[in-house]
């Protein structure tokens, strides 16, 4: 069901409003909206990686090597497009100097100079 043109004149509005009360709300929608892309590419990477791997089986029943190859192929292609969108999480930063004692070595210490 479309919006009215007084309806979408209400929403924006509304969001200028909240944009402009709340900047790190809006930030955070910013966000969830530019990942909706990131989706897009996992769908098409999971899609592409099942068209692959029916290619494959279907290699395996014709027995012939070069099919097989160029299923493999787009097999990869396919999980390589979904895997490109993950972001792996930032790894929290230590506070010990790079050339101090490890987590390792403060147990050690700890265990047997306390003995």
């Amino acid at each position: 069901m479309a919006l009215s043109e007084r309806e979408r004149k209400l929403l924006e509005e509304m969001e200028r409003n909240l944009i402009e009360e709340d900047a790190s709300f809006a930030n955070r929608v910013r966000e969830v909206g530019s990942s909706n892309k990131n989706g897009r590419k996992l769908v098409l990477g999971v899609v592409v990686t099942l068209i692959g791997l029916g290619l494959l089986v279907f290699a395996v029943i014709l027995q012939v090597a070069f099919f097989g190859v160029a299923a493999f192929m787009v097999m990869v292609i396919g999980l390589v497009t979904a895997s490109s969108n993950f972001q792996l999480p930032s790894a929290p930063r230590s506070t010990k100097e790079p050339g101090g004692p490890s987590y390792f070595e403060d147990r050690w210490n700890q265990r047997f100079n306390n003995d």
